[in-house]
Parts: C-alpha cells; structure tokens; sequence
C-alpha cells in the first residue's frame, strides 16, 4: 500500500482535480482507494459529491483531535473502490489548537498506522489533498507519506515556487521523515497555444528531468465543470481531452510501481 501527497503550496493548480480523478481512474481499474482531504476548503470532498457542512463531526478534523476514530470518519462514495475521508472549514483551527503538543506533526501517522494495522482494510492507494501552503496539515501528510506528487501548472512563477518547495522537502526528509520520496511532477493547465506553457514545460523537464511525468494535462472546460456537478470528469465526461489526458496519467501512474526507487 502506498500513500501519497499531493501537494503545492500554490493554489489553483490543479491540486484537488488530480486527487479526484487520479483516484477514479485507479478506483476504475480495480484499485482500493481513500482519499483524505486534508484541505480546510472541502474541495475533494464536494468534488467527489460529498458536503463539506460546517457542523459535520465525522470529519478528518475530528479525527485529528481526537474526537472520531479513522474507521468513523471514513465515507463511501458514489464510485465503487473509492472512499474518502471528509474535510470542512473547522480543520482551519488545527494548528492553532495544537500548538502546545510537540508531537502535532505526528497525529496523522499515529492514527493512519493504527487504523490500517488494525483494520480489514485492504487499500492500495491511500491519497492525501494537501491545502495550499506549507502548514501544519501538510507538514502531518508528508510525515505520513511514502512519496508525493507535485502538480506544476505551466504558467510563470510556477518554477519559482516548486523550488521553495522542494526545500521544504528536503527539510522534512532531514528531520521528520527520511523515506519520503518525490514519485513525479505533473503539468497541468497546459495550453498548446501559450508559447509559456511550452517554455515552463521544457525548462521543468530540463531540470527535473524524468521525474515530470510524460503526460500533461490541458486547460479544458470539462475539467473546471465537473467540480460543480460533483463528480470526477472521467465520470462527467470521459471523451473530453481532460479525461482522456486523467486516464493516460492513471496508467503512467500504475506502471511507475518498478521504478519508484529511482525517484527519490
């Protein structure tokens, strides 16, 4: 079993779209997924037809504090193979709650491990959508993970942040968690008609090399729709070139199992 975050401190990347459809495609491939949405937002969570209500307490906040156990926490969701554990608003306040406990950054870790140990739960795939910043709660999913995945959108500034990133990294792999390795970057928000986007790719395959990912995912309509009508878009629209581009990155994903010791 693998867990994996998904992870930039920048919003609007396409951050939470790669967790919902990364997790549908592997779910439609006969994959046991959870997704946690680790994100104060809720986008995951009503991206994947689920409410993100403010007075929920089953909620991955409720389990981070120490209110629910995971298995409590834990929701279906309408495509088989596929649970998640919810998020909303309330988790914002974590850190602050927490400030006295010099253990925080382990309370996900902790309570994963105990779950998954001592469960029937037999999950392939656990994926972590990581709010857009550095805090707390994404410090707690890279302590927990084996590797994360970074969406890059092709736009500028967009290097510039990945950079800071990956010195975060690097600290937390010097300190909190020596194994976490970083399995890919993915490009999205590609526009074949922006001469920037072509340059922002060819500089991170430069540099990066084979850690981006041969797939790309495009700006698309489909893919900015299908949020609001609370499926992935490989359900809302599977012939679209967003889907099309998921189910693509989905089999490059799978097929990364071999080589993953290479990408750290």
């Amino acid at each position: 079993m693998q867990i994996i975050s998904i992870i930039n401190q920048k919003g609007g990347v396409g951050k939470t779209t790669t967790v919902i459809n990364l997790a549908a495609g592997l779910s439609q491939l006969k994959k046991k997924v959870l997704v946690i949405d680790l994100d104060p937002q809720g986008n995951a969570t009503t991206g994947l037809g689920l409410f993100n209500m403010d007075n929920s307490d089953d909620t991955i906040y409720a389990v981070l504090n120490g209110t629910k156990e995971i298995s409590d926490a834990i929701k279906k969701t309408n495509l088989e193979n596929l649970d998640i554990i919810t998020s909303n608003v309330d988790l914002s306040g974590l850190e602050v709650e927490t400030a006295d406990d010099g253990n925080r950054a382990f309370i996900l870790k902790s309570k994963l491990a105990a779950y998954l140990n001592n469960s029937r739960a037999s999950y392939d795939y656990v994926l972590i959508d990581c709010p857009p910043s550095l805090s707390l709660l994404t410090v707690m999913a890279l302590v927990c993970s084996n590797s994360l995945l970074v969406p890059l959108q092709t736009e500028f500034f967009a290097l510039e942040g990945l950079t800071q990133l990956m010195k975060t990294i690097e600290r937390i792999k010097v300190s909190l968690n020596p194994d976490l390795k970083i399995r890919g970057i993915l490009l999205t928000m590609y526009d074949k008609r922006n001469k920037l986007s072509s340059q922002v790719e060819q500089e991170a395959r430069d540099y990066f090399r084979e850690q981006v990912y041969s797939t790309v995912i495009p700006r698309n309509v489909r893919l900015s729709e299908a949020p609001s009508h609370g499926v992935p878009v490989l359900i809302y629209d599977k012939s679209c070139p967003g889907s099309k581009s998921y189910f693509s990155f989905t089999d490059e994903f799978l097929n990364q199992e071999t080589t993953m010791g290479t990408a750290a």
